[in-house]
C-alpha cells in the first residue's frame, strides 16, 4: 500500500486560476482568510492527514464499527484520531465566527474536506454528517438552537446525523411512521431509523440527530413530516451534558466498504419517548431536510474525487515498482508503467479525478457567492447555479470514482484483487457513493426535470453561455489548447443538441435522463479542464518551466480524445426514438 500524498499544487492552482481566490476572499466575512493566510493553513492540514489520519486507513478497514452490549465499537486504530482533529480546528473551517467558527470560504473547507476523503473515507462520514446538521441549524433553528449547540458541532466536539430512511420508507419519505407527540416546551420521538451513518459512537461527546417524524395529527403524506432535533445526551440549563436520552443504536450493518462507519439501526423512544426540539416549521420538514441533504450530495460528490485520487496515487506506486514484460526503448524487463495500456489506465484515472475536482470546486465557489457577493443578482445567479450543479457534482463525480477505483484495482493485475495490496478497499468505498443521499437515477431525475424542465432550460442555457464564452476567449489560442477550444466548441452544440431534445420530448425525460446527466457532467468537467489549461498554458508562455503545466495540459488532451468521445454515444441514447421504458413491463425481466 502507497503513502497518501495532498495533491498540494493542484489544489492551490484551482483556487488561483477557476476560484480566482484572491478576489473570492474579499466578500463580506472572508476578511482574515486571505490567500496568504490559507497558504499557511493548507499545507498544515495536509501535514496531518497524511501523516496522523491516512495511515489508519488499511487498519481501520480491517476493524469493522460493530455493536457491543448495546453500543457502537469503532476501530480501535481510531482511537485519539478523532480529537487530534478536534483539537487542530479541521473539522469545519467554515464555521461561522458568530459560532467560535474559522469562517472560511466552502473552497478552502472542501480541500480539507478532500485530505480527510482520500486519508480515510469512512472516517470523513463523520464530520461530513455534521456539516449538514450545522447547514440545517444555521438555515432552520432558532437563535436559542443555534446558540446551544452550533459552536460545539462546528468544533467537532459534538457530531451530527441526520435520520430519514424507516424499513419501510427508503427514498419514499412519504411513508415515514416515526411519531413526535408534544409535551410542554419539547416533543416525545418514538419509532426506528435505518442505514444512519455513525448514528452512535464515543468518538465525540454527543450525537445530535436530526430526525423526521409525524404529529398524532399531521396529514399524510409528504406534507405532514416536520424535523426534529434529538441530542443523544440532554442538555443542561448551563450547556453542560445531562443524562441519556431515549435514543440508542439496536445494530450496526455488515457493510461492503467504508467499514470505519458504523452505520447504525437507531430506536427512538423505546422507554416512553426521545425528547426532541422542533426545527422549522411544522409540517415542512423535507424542506429542512433537504438544505442538509443537498449539502451531503456535494460532499458525496467530492468523496469520490478523494477516493479516486487515493487510488489513482496508489496505482502510480505499484505501477512504477512491478517489473513485468518488455517494452521497446527500455533496455531488460521494464516496470509496468512503461506500457502503452498501463499509461491509458493510469491517465483515465488521473483525467476523470481532476475533471470532477474542478467541477466541485467551481461549485462550491457558486455556493460561497450565493451567500457572499455584494450583489443581490450575483447571489441570486449563483445560487441557481448551485442548484442545477448539485445533481452534476454528486452523480458524475460518484460515477466516475467507481471507474477509476476499477481501474485501480486493474492496474496492480492479480495483485489489485488481493485485499492486502488495499486497491480493492477503494474499489469497495467506492460502491456505495452513487447510492447514499439519493441514488445517481435520482440524481438524474432532479437534473432533468427540477433543474432543466422546470425553467425551461435557462439556468442551462446560462451554463451553455458561459462555456461559449471560454472558446470566444481562446479564439487565437494555438497548439494544444486550440484544439482543446475546438473539442469544447463541438460537446457544447452536443449539449445544446441534448437540451433542444428534452424540452420538446417532455414525456420522455426520465428514460434518458442518466445519459443527459452523464453527457453534461463530461461536459461541464471538461470545459473546466480547458480553463485550467489554457491558465497553464498562459504560465509556461510566461517562462515557467515547472512539469505541472504541462501535465495539466496534458490531462485536458487526454480527456478530449478518450472520454469526451463518450458524449457520441450519450447523445444518441438521448435523442433515440427508443421506448424502452414503456414498452418493458415486468414480466420481460423474469427468468423463463
Amino acid at each position: 500500500m502507497s503513502v497518501y500524498k495532498v495533491p498540494q499544487k493542484e489544489i492551490s492552482f484551482i483556487l488561483q486560476e477557476l476560484v480566482g481566490y484572491d478576489e473570492h476572499c474579499k466578500m463580506p466575512g472572508y476578511e482574515d482568510a486571505s490567500s496568504d493566510m490559507v497558504g499557511a493553513i493548507l499545507p498544515e492540514a495536509a501535514k496531518f492527514f497524511e501523516e496522523v489520519v491516512a495511515p489508519s486507513n488499511w487498519e481501520a478497514d480491517t476493524q469493522p464499527a460493530h455493536l457491543h452490549e448495546g453500543a457502537v465499537v469503532t476501530a480501535p486504530m481510531l482511537d485519539g484520531i478523532y480529537k487530534q482533529m478536534v483539537d487542530a480546528g479541521w473539522c469545519c473551517l467554515s464555521g461561522d465566527v458568530k459560532y467560535d467558527g474559522a469562517g472560511f470560504p466552502g473552497v478552502i473547507d472542501v480541500a480539507v474536506q478532500e485530505m480527510l476523503q482520500s486519508a480515510n473515507l469512512g472516517f470523513s462520514l463523520l464530520p461530513m454528517l455534521t456539516r449538514g446538521v450545522i447547514h440545517a441549524l444555521n438555515l432552520y433553528g432558532t437563535e436559542e438552537q443555534k446558540d446551544g449547540y452550533l459552536s460545539q458541532l462546528i468544533s467537532g466536539n459534538w457530531s451530527g446525523t441526520m435520520n430519514l430512511t424507516e424499513p419501510q420508507a427508503g427514498t419514499d419519505l412519504s411513508a415515514v411512521k416515526t411519531k413526535a407527540v408534544p409535551q410542554g416546551d419539547h416533543y416525545l420521538v418514538s419509532g426506528q431509523k435505518i442505514y444512519i451513518t455513525w448514528g452512535d459512537h464515543d468518538l465525540a461527546e454527543n450525537v445530535i440527530h436530526l430526525v423526521l417524524a409525524r404529529l398524532p395529527d399531521a396529514p399524510a403524506g409528504n406534507h405532514g413530516i416536520s424535523l426534529f432535533l434529538v441530542p443523544k445526551y440532554l442538555i443542561n440549563t448551563d450547556g453542560s451534558l445531562g443524562e441519556r436520552n431515549d435514543v440508542k443504536p439496536v445494530g450496526v450493518e455488515h457493510k461492503l466498504g467504508i467499514h470505519s462507519s458504523p452505520t447504525c439501526t437507531m430506536a427512538f423512544g423505546d422507554n416512553g419517548g426521545a425528547v426532541g426540539y422542533l426545527v422549522g416549521p411544522l409540517n415542512q420538514g423535507l424542506m429542512c431536510m433537504f438544505s442538509m441533504m443537498n449539502n451531503a450530495r456535494l460532499s458525496v460528490g467530492h468523496q469520490g474525487i478523494g477516493l479516486g485520487e487515493r487510488a489513482y496515487q496508489q496505482a502510480v506506486a505499484y505501477a512504477l515498482d512491478r517489473v513485468q514484460g518488455k517494452v521497446q526503448g527500455v533496455e531488460g524487463n521494464a516496470p509496468i508503467i512503461h506500457h502503452p495500456d498501463v499509461k491509458r489506465m493510469l491517465m483515465q484515472m488521473r483525467a476523470l479525478t481532476e475533471a470532477g475536482r474542478a467541477m466541485s470546486f467551481f461549485t462550491i465557489a457558486a455556493e460561497d457567492r450565493s451567500h457572499r457577493h455584494p450583489d443581490a443578482d450575483q447571489r441570486l445567479a449563483d445560487a441557481q447555479l448551485v442548484e442545477l450543479m448539485t445533481p452534476l457534482v454528486k452523480g458524475w463525480c460518484t460515477e466516475v470514482a467507481m471507474e477509476s477505483t476499477s481501474l485501480g484495482v486493474q492496474v496492480h493485475g492479480g495483485m489489485g484483487f488481493i485485499e492486502e495490496t488495499g486497491a480493492a478497499q477503494h474499489m469497495r468505498d467506492a460502491r456505495i457513493l452513487p447510492i447514499y443521499e439519493g441514488t445517481n437515477g435520482i440524481q438524474a431525475l432532479d437534473f432533468v426535470g427540477r433543474k432543466c424542465l422546470r425553467d425551461g432550460g435557462e439556468t442551462i442555457a446560462r451554463l451553455l453561455a458561459d462555456m461559449q464564452q471560454t472558446v470566444s476567449e481562446l479564439s487565437s489560442a494555438t497548439g494544444a489548447v486550440k484544439d482543446l477550444a475546438s473539442a469544447l466548441a463541438t460537446t457544447i452544440e452536443q449539449c445544446q443538441q441534448a437540451l433542444d431534445y428534452v424540452l420538446a420530448n417532455s414525456a420522455k425525460s426520465p428514460s434518458l435522463a442518466y445519459n443527459f446527466l452523464m453527457l453534461y457532467g463530461n461536459s461541464v468537467s471538461f470545459w473546466l479542464l480547458v480553463k485550467l489549461a489554457a491558465a497553464a498554458q498562459k504560465r509556461i508562455d510566461e517562462g515557467s518551466s515547472d512539469p505541472f503545466y504541462g501535465q495539466k495540459i496534458k490531462t485536458a488532451s487526454f480527456f478530449s480524445s478518450q472520454i469526451l468521445t463518450r458524449n457520441l454515444a450519450y447523445l444518441a441514447s438521448v435523442i433515440t426514438d427508443s421506448n424502452y421504458a414503456e414498452e418493458l413491463v415486468a414480466a420481460d425481466f423474469q427468468t423463463l
